[in-house]
């Protein structure tokens, strides 16, 4: 027996969405807790931010990091990152989550950012990439939620063909595009689950692309030049540092881009290690605005010169995934179109499963009532149900 195009589409959207339900709930949940991350970071640091103009001269990038190792001994930078603005203080950071905001025309350490912030957005953010996972395990956890990256993108696609109201009259369109009042059970379910899926599929289908490009990446970078090279906390790393040399290689960089708004070093885990900077134009969520330098310790040379324009048009795509993931490519407004998709995701999620669970178990019930005489379930599904 033949089974209609639809109806085959129909039960691979169901199937699918019970494998992939529960962890597509998670990272939607997820996803919604972290919209705002870089945000609330910097509100919680509003009052380390910012030193007051001096008209003393900035201290050059050596003297900066001795004033901090210094005032923190023992302490073992990962990064530093300047500002061009006079008024912007200067980052130290110490692993992912600790950050010393630094007055750049004295070397004072200011304060610390918030870690309570920093650890909870780490956290979440384990769960949305790695379901919870650390250490060797995260990579099994990785190749789940790429797994169901992946399923999730045939639920939007297949989700969108299956809201296709079969007669497109105004009152069958309605009924997938507008929530209606006096519903439960089934049919409120089934009312969300169109109403919210049709106005929440385009900033899904973006975002959620997006994350089956992060979750398989063409090729992954390697040598000196890898983007998430250098030490991360919880890592272990030499407790020397080396800071000879560092001036020219600032300098070097600088020169590259003359209209830097801020400039970021990576400190090499070993003394020998290429120097590699991140140079930006603009906000962070534009790749285009961004360049990465790798500098060669001992002699100056160019290891590696990465600016936008001279990527391929692979990389180039590549280079906004991460930023469209978010919704940080378009700022404020994309940021929380971005987290209204997550948090229409999870409902999706939820009343999929809902629905799943009365197709499967509430048909039992309701033969188990009608044989003992119980009236049954008269909740009216819309007439756009598939």
């Amino acid at each position: 027996m033949r089974l209609p195009f639809r109806t085959i589409i129909f039960w691979c959207h169901l199937a699918t969405g019970l494998v992939a339900g529960s962890v597509v709930a998670l990272m939607s949940v997820t996803g919604v807790l972290l919209m705002y991350e870089q945000q609330i970071v910097e509100w919680a640091d509003r009052d380390l931010r910012t030193v007051q103009p001096s008209s003393a001269a900035r201290l050059s990038v050596e003297r900066l990091l001795a004033e901090v190792l210094a005032a923190r001994p023992g302490a073992t930078p990962s990064s530093v990152t300047l500002q061009s603005d006079p008024a912007a203080a200067a980052v130290v950071s110490l692993g992912r989550e600790q950050s010393l905001y630094v007055d750049p025309s004295t070397g004072r350490v200011i304060g610390e950012g918030s870690r309570k912030i920093r650890g909870a957005f780490q956290s979440i953010t384990a769960w949305h990439r790695w379901l919870g996972a650390s250490g060797e395990k995260r990579e099994a956890a990785r190749a789940i939620t790429g797994a169901c990256n992946l399923a999730f993108l045939f639920l939007i696609v297949s989700g969108f063909y299956l809201w296709v109201p079969r007669m497109w009259t105004r009152r069958q369109v309605r009924n997938v595009t507008w929530f209606r009042g006096g519903l439960s059970g089934k049919a409120r379910d089934f009312n969300w689950h169109n109403t919210i899926g049709f106005w929440v599929c385009v900033p899904l289908f973006i975002v959620v692309l997006s994350a089956v490009s992060i979750s398989y990446p063409s090729r992954r970078p390697e040598g000196p030049g890898r983007p998430d090279s250098g030490p991360r906390g919880g890592e272990s790393r030499e407790n020397v540092i080396d800071l000879d040399g560092l001036d020219e290689l600032w300098a070097q960089a600088e020169q590259r881009v003359a209209d830097w708004k801020s400039i970021s070093l990576r400190l090499p885990p070993a003394p020998d290690a290429p120097v590699t900077f991140t140079l930006l134009r603009g906000g962070r969520g534009r790749p285009d605005l961004r360049a990465q330098l790798t500098l060669d310790r001992a002699t100056g040379e160019v290891v590696t010169w990465q600016p936008y324009a001279s990527q391929s048009f692979d990389r180039k795509v590549r280079a906004w995934m991460r930023w469209l993931h978010t919704g940080e490519a378009g700022g404020w407004a994309g940021q929380t179109i971005a987290g209204i998709a997550s948090a229409g995701a999870a409902v999706l999620a939820w009343t999929g499963l809902a629905l799943s669970w009365r197709r499967f178990f509430s048909r039992k019930k309701t033969t188990e009532e009608r044989s003992l005489g119980a009236p049954a379930d008269r909740s009216k599904i819309s007439e756009g149900a598939v």
